[in-house]
């Protein structure tokens, strides 16, 4: 084995109080034809495949060269190949292994913590897909290299520093994970939507001219609007006209009617409603109250 870097941390409880904290990371490269996995890791990371393991903490684990398998008791046994990643959590029994005839390139990182869980219980990854592929990226490279070097020079609050780098590198898998081969595709259209949102802010807008202008269908265009956005086009308009509004309520003597017809709304009730529905209150108390606030 050569190139291999490891690290196993000790953690305090100032660490855990942040909500995120790092357990371990490190880089293997196995060759061809080589025992796996080697022997000298901490006792509870150690695992044999007759055996497998159960760990009490998340992992992230990258393969950029050479194939294998995955299995878990969620997803059964998974071939694993150059740029797949595989997640590993609390409680979940796995094993892995790279192929004799190939081996594999192996970069990973184990965290803990309240924030971390919430990846789980929030449903943005999942242990029946713990399988994400096409992350052979710079991007999701750079993170795990930045993490080493953080952890090698050990400079003052390296914990929270990298946990913020952490938190990065799972947004970056999480937005491969949605978006697959088509990132590139639904960036430049979710955009350019956005764009034409805004310059039509003060009339109303015809979605489905809209899609047919970027060159999609509607239904597709809602689908992948709304994969990258989190909500459907029609929300995200609505939503950029009550921020519009927001603007104008604080920032003008114009009255609530006025705002609603400059602002292309139906009529004012309409305007007040959704304006209710989206904040918690009337437009009439989030004016008295962003008045009284800056006064």
């Amino acid at each position: 084995m050569k190139n291999s870097y490891r690290k196993y941390l000790i953690v305090t409880d100032i660490d855990k109080s942040w909500g995120f904290y790092i357990n371990n990371l490190g880089r293997n490269v196995i060759e061809k034809y080589t025992e796996y996995p080697s022997k000298d890791h901490p006792d509870q990371y150690v695992f044999t495949w007759e055996k497998g393991r159960i760990l009490n903490e998340f992992h992230v684990v990258l393969i950029t060269k050479g194939e294998g398998v995955f299995e878990s008791n969620a997803t059964g046994k998974i071939k694993v190949s150059d740029g797949d990643i595989f997640l590993l959590f609390p409680g979940m029994w796995h094993r892995y292994k790279p192929l004799q005839k190939t081996g594999w390139t192996e970069r990973w990182v184990g965290f803990s913590g309240e924030i971390a869980r919430q990846f789980l219980s929030n449903g943005f990854f999942d242990e029946k897909q713990s399988i994400i592929s096409k992350c052979n990226q710079s991007e999701i490279l750079n993170f795990f290299n930045t993490l080493f070097e953080l952890f090698d020079k050990q400079p003052f609050g390296f914990q929270k520093l990298a946990s913020g780098i952490c938190l990065q590198l799972m947004a970056h898998i999480h937005t491969i994970k949605t978006g697959g081969s088509n990132i590139e595709h639904l960036n430049s259209m979710v955009t350019k939507a956005k764009g034409m949102m805004y310059a039509q802010i003060d009339n109303a807008i015809n979605l489905k001219l809209m899609a047919h202008d970027l060159g999609v269908g509607y239904s597709k265009f809602r689908l992948d609007f709304k994969k990258q956005t989190g909500v459907s086009p029609l929300q995200y308009y609505l939503l950029l006209k009550i921020e519009k509004s927001k603007e104008l309520l604080l920032n003008t003597d114009y009255t609530q009617k006025e705002i609603a017809f400059q602002l292309g709304f139906d009529s004012d009730v309409y305007f007040n409603r959704l304006f209710k529905r989206k904040t918690g209150m009337s437009p009439g108390k989030f004016r008295h109250i962003g008045y009284n606030s800056s006064t």
